[in-house]
Order: C-alpha cells, then sequence, then structure tokens
C-alpha cells in the first residue's frame, strides 16, 4: 500500500509538474495595431479567439494604435513586439530615422488606398480633385503616396486643397459635404456606407490601383529587438496568424463575431463586409503568382520606388530588401 502511495505521489508530482510547466510556457506577445478594432482585423481577433496562439504557446495581448506611423513607433519603441501597418510608413520610418522595425509578413499584395467620393459628384476620376478638398487622416500611411498619385496623373498637388483630420471626422465631413473626397483604405468602405446613407448619399471608391499604384501594403512587422532576441516565438506567431488568415477568409462572418466577442460594441454585421472587402487585397493575382505573405523583391522595389517619390528621397537612400525579413514565413 505504503508502495501504491509513493507511486501515486511521484506521478501527481510529475502531473502537477507538466501542468506547470504549461502555465509558464506561454509566450507572451504585445501585438501592435495600427488603428481600433475593426472589421478589417478580424483575423487577429480570431487568432486569439479560435485558440490559433493558444496553439502555438502564445499569449498575446493587442493595443490599438492611431495610425502605421504611430504603431511603427511603438514597435521602434520596444512597447510593442510584433504589429500591423503600412509598409510605406514603415520605409518612410527607416530612412528618416532608420526604425529598428521589419517586415515580416505581406498581407495586402495590392495598395488598399482609395479615393472616396459620392455617387453623382463631379469627381469621376483621379484627375477631377483639381481645385477640389480632400481630407485625409493626420497619420495615414496613404498620405506618403498622394503626392506621387497625382504627379503621375499630371496634377499639381498644391492644385488640390489637402486637410488633416482626426479620422473619425472623416466620414461625417463626406456626408456633410464639407469636403469633395476623403483618402482612406477600401476596407473602412462599409462604415461609409452607413454613415452617407442618413445623408442620402451613396459611396463611390476609386481605388489608387486602378491608376497604376503597384506595391505592397498592410503588413506583419515585428522590431528588431523581437527578430533577434525572441526569433522562434515569431515564428509561431505569423504560423498562427497565416491560419488566422485562412479562416477568417474562409469564415468572414465567424471572424467578425470572433472581433464582437472580444469588442462587444462593434457591429458584427458592418466587420463582416469590411473583412469581405479586404479579400480582394490579400488574395489576388499577385499572391497567387507569389504565395501569400511573400515580399517579392521586383514588387517590393517597386513599392521603395512610389515611396522615395513621394517623399523625394533619391531611389538609393536605402535598399528595401533590407526593410524585410522573410525568415518567419512558413
Amino acid at each position: 500500500m505504503k508502495k501504491m502511495s509513493k507511486t501515486l505521489a511521484h506521478t501527481l508530482a510529475a502531473l502537477l509538474a507538466c501542468g506547470a510547466m504549461s502555465v509558464h510556457a506561454a509566450d507572451k506577445v504585445v501585438f501592435q495595431l495600427d488603428w481600433v478594432p475593426g472589421g478589417d482585423k478580424s483575423a487577429i481577433y480570431a487568432a486569439i479567439n479560435q485558440g490559433f496562439f493558444k496553439a502555438e504557446g502564445l499569449e498575446v495581448t493587442l493595443q490599438s494604435g492611431r495610425g502605421s506611423s504611430d504603431a511603427i513607433t511603438k514597435l521602434a519603441s520596444g512597447s510593442a513586439d510584433v504589429g500591423v501597418g503600412g509598409i510605406a510608413a514603415l520605409m518612410t520610418a527607416v530612412a528618416e530615422n532608420k526604425a529598428p522595425v521589419k517586415a515580416i509578413m505581406s498581407i495586402y499584395a495590392k495598395e488598399p488606398d482609395a479615393l472616396f467620393t459620392v455617387k453623382g459628384s463631379s469627381i469621376k476620376g483621379i484627375k477631377d480633385v483639381v481645385g477640389k478638398t480632400v481630407a485625409t487622416a493626420t497619420f495615414s500611411s496613404s498620405n506618403a503616396l498622394w503626392p506621387v498619385m497625382l504627379k503621375r496623373q499630371g496634377i499639381d498637388p498644391d492644385s488640390v486643397k489637402l486637410l488633416k483630420v482626426d479620422p473619425t471626422t472623416l466620414a461625417p465631413m463626406l456626408a456633410q459635404g464639407k469636403v469633395d473626397a476623403t483618402i482612406n483604405w477600401i476596407t473602412v468602405g462599409p462604415g461609409y456606407e452607413a454613415v452617407l446613407a442618413q445623408a442620402g448619399k451613396t459611396l463611390e471608391i476609386l481605388p489608387w490601383s486602378n491608376y497604376g499604384l503597384d506595391g505592397y501594403g498592410w503588413s506583419m512587422m515585428a522590431s528588431d529587438k523581437m527578430i533577434q532576441e525572441r526569433p522562434e516565438v515569431l515564428k509561431r506567431v505569423v504560423k498562427a496568424m497565416r491560419k488566422a488568415f485562412d479562416y477568417a477568409i474562409a469564415n468572414p462572418d465567424a471572424a467578425a463575431a470572433d472581433l464582437k466577442a472580444m469588442v462587444p460594441e462593434i457591429d458584427a454585421k458592418k466587420a463582416a463586409a469590411e473583412f469581405r472587402s479586404s479579400i480582394p487585397l490579400i488574395q489576388n493575382e499577385v499572391s497567387a503568382k507569389d504565395g501569400i505573405g511573400v515580399f517579392e523583391p521586383v514588387l517590393l522595389k517597386t513599392t521603395w520606388e512610389w515611396v522615395a517619390q513621394s517623399m523625394n528621397y533619391p531611389v538609393d537612400k536605402l535598399d528595401p530588401e533590407t526593410l524585410v525579413d522573410r525568415r518567419f514565413l512558413p
């Protein structure tokens, strides 16, 4: 009987030890969003709510942001480990301040930037913005590309009045006719539709990709500190996010429900519509050719050329290859 008790005690001790190890095995990761919770980010919330992060031994905390530049600043300062944002903003941050941050996975293989206006307005194409007033979010990554878009269309940027405002005011300003157009990502279109509908107006979206803007957009990033000190953890984060995006693309409504489960004030129907609007940016002819998540060298170089021109940088100011780290993709 004593022998049985000793064996049982050893077994229990082993089980407790394993339990303690499993409790301590979860690696903590601070994930920086580039904006507040929204439908375009449903996959990130699905990664938590569906247990994709947990399955990789990760305990992830999300932080809201105020634009891509803000997200990159927080990554660079060490207040976050990984995050998402526009790669144009990263290129600017590295060119200007040598920000210790790298892109590790492409999410949008097409640029999400677009001009929002209303049906029936005089703006039928990019060239129609001459003499008009356009509003944009102060910290939007699109701001770096806007002057180049205009110049490549033969438009003097000074011929367009650009207002930089709080992003929450953009849709109301357009609905009230205070501006002729706004600069946004395609993914926020469903939210605009609801606001404009209240004013009896219909949204018209002019994607910049229709006017020659080729390049990568929203991307997953990591601080150099995270890359150097916890590469294996980062690899698991990327693996979980790949699963989460596959899941969200196949189940937009379920992913939106995951978002709402964590952020109750979210409108799940609107969130699902926002994520659906992002799918063509993720799955398209570019990702079909190169693979989802991949930074193809030629397209990466093209993305940098757009940014360099917009910021009046010499193209050789930096090598865009130094901005990415492909080691963490499956």
